[in-house]
């Protein structure tokens, strides 16, 4: 069965750091473009940081670049988010997703395999 497996969530105190993994069963990450999204309630999902399969082209949002950091290890068959400096604004439902497509994208319709999501909770 083709799924990613994602780390447990976490509670981050504000000013904070997390690191969070994403790991393929059943496929190889190393031809897929891959993303890490965010949602909240009454908040409409973003994208956060996604690189393309290559690792040679890295993108992240406005309010994470700077803090966010994007990685993958094809031995491990795993990708990882990091992210610094963390806010109640970032608080959210982490989720890892794998799309198959010429360029990395944040289009999240595009993405053909999803992580269960990770609970990030930010307070003190």
């Amino acid at each position: 069965q083709l799924q990613l497996v994602q780390s447990g969530g976490c509670l981050v105190q504000p000013g904070g750091s997390l690191r969070l993994s994403c790991t393929a069963s059943g496929f190889s990450l190393e031809n897929y473009n891959m993303g890490w999204f965010r949602q909240s309630p009454g908040k409409e999902g973003e994208g956060v940081s996604v690189m393309s399969s290559s690792g040679d082209s890295i993108s992240h949002a406005d309010p994470v670049k700077g803090r966010s950091t994007i990685s993958r290890d094809n031995t491990k068959n795993a990708v990882y988010l990091q992210m610094n400096n963390l806010t109640p604004k970032d608080a959210g439902v982490y989720d890892c997703g794998a799309e198959r497509g010429m360029e990395e994208t944040v289009n999240q319709r595009l993405y053909d395999c999803w992580g269960r999501g990770t609970q990030v909770t930010v307070s003190s």
